[in-house]
């Protein structure tokens, strides 16, 4: 049964979250609506329970978000009694700091760095708390929980420090920062089985429904505000989960 190898991770997430905590004087927690977030915020309940969780919420909004997950996120964050901050890759793009796409595959996600920066530049954010897990891409395999940033933002994967156990060094100079990621050792698998054994509720877009979708190139694509058909491409009516 997987329960017990899902404790000791919630376990080590735990700690690694109250570390935080002790060592860094303005964390925030990166989220985006998705599962992974959601658990975070779900391990800083926990972590903290029953005083209010000592991060600030910080959403950088693409505005190509469904109207689902922008719902959900207040929701939640009214539900946490969390403080919550929000900032517009659209604000960056007006501003000049980023160029739009075009194209019928545009997309905002790698818009989302410069908005991310500028955050954490306005805040003085010292520990930024993300979900990022070493299963997803080689570059993240060989990356540390506690994440070094110089005062560019940028990460060294050369010059990384030694990670010993369950010892976290969060000493910086000043402008320097961190990424920190709790569910760092988690599979895929973990983190699915870890919403079922807790019974935590996610967006409905993680569920089938049904929805107008265009096939683009053999791939569905939800109509929305930001993805509109283009001629000759026809509105479905399907059940599709994204």
């Amino acid at each position: 049964m997987f329960y017990n190898h899902l404790k000791i991770l919630e376990s080590e997430a735990i700690y690694i979250m109250r570390e935080v905590a002790a060592q860094f004087e303005r964390p925030f927690l990166l989220f985006s609506g998705g599962k992974d977030s959601i658990i975070l915020a779900h391990l800083a309940r926990k972590a903290f329970y029953p005083g209010n969780i000592p991060f600030t919420f910080l959403h950088v909004d693409t505005g190509h978000n469904f109207p689902e997950t922008i719902a959900f996120r207040d929701a939640l964050m009214e539900q946490l009694g969390a403080r919550l901050e929000v900032r517009y890759v659209q604000d960056s793009i007006d501003q000049g700091r980023a160029v739009e796409e075009t194209g019928p595959y545009a997309s905002r996600n790698e818009l989302q760095t410069v908005t991310l920066l500028d955050a954490l530049a306005e805040f003085k954010v010292d520990a930024a708390i993300g979900g990022a897990r070493r299963d997803e891409e080689k570059a993240r395999a060989k990356e540390r929980v506690f994440s070094h940033r110089d005062e560019f933002g940028q990460w060294d994967p050369k010059n990384q420090r030694p990670e010993l156990w369950n010892l976290y060094n969060g000493r910086k100079k000043p402008n320097e920062n961190f990424r920190i990621f709790p569910i760092s050792n988690w599979t895929e698998l973990d983190v699915w089985q870890y919403i079922q054994m807790e019974g935590i509720e996610l967006p409905p877009l993680y569920f089938s429904h049904e929805r107008d979708v265009i096939n683009r190139d053999g791939v569905l694509l939800g109509v929305s505000d930001v993805v509109r058909p283009l001629p000759g491409e026809k509105v479905e009516r399907k059940i599709v989960r994204f």
